[in-house]
């Protein structure tokens, strides 16, 4: 199955994945600028597409769009939503929504032991982080386990200290006293990861389910706000 995914999450990551391709990630892209999602966002699609296939995205062979749905701030999750159902609408293919904590958990889990449990932690900006906690689910999902959640780092610090658990994620890098990560393990989502996560997840979703997955998952209320009343 040939998918396009995309994250915008922190920064912008797009990548094509193809399961029935003997290299599945097909191309990728990304863009570490976290301020300006819209207007990378297009140009890394057009490369992507460009690099794998020397076609226009209509001709590309895509059957399914699988894009993160966050926990992110606002303005970026919003980009990566509304693009990704946008392409979608447009050639008329199924757009699922997959939590960007999913993606990194198993990320982490491809490079530790099969039966270990993964706590990830992504930065939410406002000295605090967004966690979540996970165990494989066959070779390509994962199981939550709790979260996803959003707080300082040391409301989830006991968490962490469990014995036998793997602590990974750019948020963990941050405050590695309350959440002391592994070594060497991802701490940002990469897009094709989520193209392994959506085959299995297409197979039992419901065609009309698939909307309530694009919904983004912000955790809290976006920074700006209207005013509460009129002065």
């Amino acid at each position: 199955m040939r998918i396009l995914c995309i994250d915008t999450s922190l920064g912008a990551s797009v990548a094509l994945w193809d399961d029935c391709s003997p290299t599945p990630l097909l191309a990728s892209r990304s863009s570490a600028d976290s301020r300006s999602h819209a207007e990378h966002l297009s140009d890394l699609v057009s490369q992507v597409i460009q690099e794998a296939c020397g076609c226009a995205l209509a001709k590309a062979g895509i059957e399914a769009v699988a894009v993160g749905r966050g926990p992110a701030p606002f303005t970026g999750l919003r980009s990566g939503l509304v693009t990704a159902r946008t392409i979608g609408f447009a050639l008329g293919i199924p757009v699922i929504g997959i939590s960007s904590l999913d993606a990194l958990a198993r990320a982490v889990l491809d490079l530790v032991s099969p039966d270990k449990e993964v706590l990830v932690a992504t930065d939410a900006r406002r000295k605090e982080v967004y966690c979540a906690q996970y165990r494989a689910d066959g070779p390509d999902d994962v199981c939550l386990l709790w979260g996803p959640e959003v707080g300082s780092a040391s409301d989830f610090a006991n968490r962490a200290a469990k014995p036998g658990l793997i602590v990974a994620g750019a948020g963990a890098e941050l405050y590695p006293q309350d959440l002391p990560p592994e070594s060497g393990l991802p701490t940002q989502v990469e897009a094709a990861v989520l193209g392994r996560i959506a085959k299995v997840r297409l197979n039992w979703v419901l065609p009309a389910d698939l909307l309530e997955t694009v919904s983004p998952l912000y955790l809290r209320r976006p920074d700006v706000q209207p005013p509460s009343q009129v002065k």
